[in-house]
């Protein structure tokens, strides 16, 4: 089987899966889609049978059937090693009489670890014999920023600069990106919110100027947030793996359906669902859960996309987003490959600021999503509830998804929570959820504060943050950013 790419927003121009994780985005601003999604079926008891890094490889060649089979073994035996803390890479624990699918063993403590420690990898396979410079380019609300710093640092032919907004990630979080050693790496904060970072990096990968003067030293530019369908695609193994483990602990037998909760902001993550469901796996019902920017659950229960409203910071940051992204993909799959129809609603975002789905649309797209969202004041009490009731301690991003999980009617399918980062991440929130006094203490403190009250010791990635410098310091405006990632190719393939 050939699989080829093409845009969201046309069709005409096809690339393999190598070129379009190259590329990144597609050259008119849409996403890369492939129209052979879900003609390779995985076998759900193969699957069962066996471990994360034969599902992955599995997945991997499903949809990126250009590598050989050689670069795909090669690739998820480096993505997965002894920089996950566990050899279960992403293993489920119980909480309560749902499930957690804990996605934070890798070396940022984060779920985008699953797929960064993999996109390098892929980058590299695809750009032997092309002799160019890859430059990753990325916006980040918080994790994906040290996520792709951890993977592509001293990457040899690959940079990356990573912007994330200034004041609106955790301490924790800031350091890890203000702190990445590595002669490839930039990282700025900008002036606004991550909705004008991923804004601005869209438009800079649509700068038809800079992108001559960057081809003119022999660079190209490419992402690493999940607008890359090599950072997608690596998400879907974790579905099949968590379906696998309750295979094996009893909990489903082969082919039962399983209703799959995940914090959402990007909506990268949830669409790694569907694109296993597409690829066999019995998903019942895909739950996106957010926080207080609530956009895509006014969506999923109305059908307009609306983003003209307030920004509002709250405790799962990774999640304050207004403009999803990877709702394209979603979109080109509901409309059964209408590029036209697609381009039409991603203009009225733009121009308007809104997008209204037809009824019939809408009632496909809630066939296998269903939604919900939780106020901080709500994610407190599951995180304090999840801690006192089962002794289990959960970042306020998981404590969203869990907070609707909850509120949802148990239908008969095993319920699994996407638990998206190390409750570290955040210790200040949730060392204040659980009841204590965080007035005076910086994140540190707070950590150290967590571990003395739970027991549970913080990852060692992040506790010796403290002992690092700080190397990158910039901060600029929105407007700043295209020179800024000029001037960061210029360093680091000089």
């Amino acid at each position: 089987m050939n699989t080829f790419y093409h845009s969201t927003r046309g069709n005409s121009e096809t690339v393999t899966s190598k070129q379009a994780i190259l590329t990144g985005i597609a050259p008119d601003g849409g996403l890369f889609v492939s129209d052979q999604l879900g003609d390779a079926k995985l076998d759900l008891a193969q699957v069962a049978s066996q471990t994360y890094h034969e599902t992955a490889a599995q997945v991997l060649s499903a949809l990126l059937d250009d590598y050989q089979k050689d670069e795909i073994e090669s690739c998820v035996a480096g993505a997965y090693g002894d920089n996950f803390d566990t050899s279960a890479v992403t293993p489920v624990s119980a909480l309560g009489d749902d499930w957690l699918l804990e996605l934070y063993h890798g070396p940022t403590c984060a779920f985008k670890d699953v797929a960064l420690q993999m996109l390098p990898r892929l980058m590299s396979c695809a750009r032997k014999g092309d002799g160019r410079n890859v430059m990753i380019v990325t916006a980040t609300s918080g994790d994906t920023g040290k996520a792709a710093l951890a993977g592509f640092a001293d990457i040899e032919g690959c940079g990356v600069t990573v912007f994330y907004p200034d004041g609106k990630v955790s301490d924790i979080q800031r350091l890890q990106m203000a702190t990445q050693e590595g002669s490839n790496v930039a990282v700025c904060a900008i002036r606004g919110t991550f909705d004008d970072a991923q804004t601005e990096v869209k438009h800079i990968f649509a700068n038809q100027e800079l992108a001559q003067r960057l081809a003119e030293r022999g660079t190209m530019l490419s992402s690493a947030n999940s607008i890359n369908v090599g950072r997608l695609v690596p998400q879907v193994t974790y579905y099949f793996d968590a379906y696998a483990q309750l295979v094996r602990n009893g909990s489903l037998s082969v082919g039962d359906a399983v209703d799959f909760c995940v914090p959402t902001g990007n909506f990268g993550d949830v669409l790694a669902g569907y694109y296993a469901k597409r690829l066999g796996l019995p998903v019942g019902k895909l739950i996106v859960a957010s926080n207080t920017n609530k956009v895509l659950t006014d969506f999923l229960e109305t059908g307009t996309y609306d983003r003209r409203r307030d920004f509002v910071k709250t405790i799962s940051p990774s999640m304050d987003i207004l403009v999803s992204s990877n709702l394209e993909r979603m979109l080109y799959y509901l409309t059964d490959g209408d590029c036209e129809r697609v381009s039409s609603f991603m203009r009225d975002l733009a121009e308007r600021g809104f997008y209204t789905l037809p009824g019939a649309l809408l009632a496909k797209l809630r066939e296998t999503f269903d939604c919900g969202f939780a106020t901080d004041d709500e994610t407190r009490a599951t995180i304090r509830s999840a801690w006192k009731q089962h002794h289990v301690l959960i970042d306020p991003h998981t404590a969203v998804a869990k907070t609707v999980l909850d509120r949802k009617e148990h239908g008969g399918n095993q319920r699994v929570c996407l638990s998206t980062a190390s409750p570290y991440k955040f210790s200040a929130d949730v060392l204040s959820a659980l009841g204590a006094s965080v007035d005076g203490l910086d994140g540190f403190a707070c950590m150290d504060e967590l571990q003395r009250l739970t027991g549970i010791a913080a990852p060692t990635q992040l506790s010796t943050l403290r002992s690092k410098d700080v190397l990158h310091k910039d901060v600029v405006d929105r407007d700043q950013m295209p020179d800024f990632v000029e001037s960061s190719c210029k360093r680091v393939f000089a």
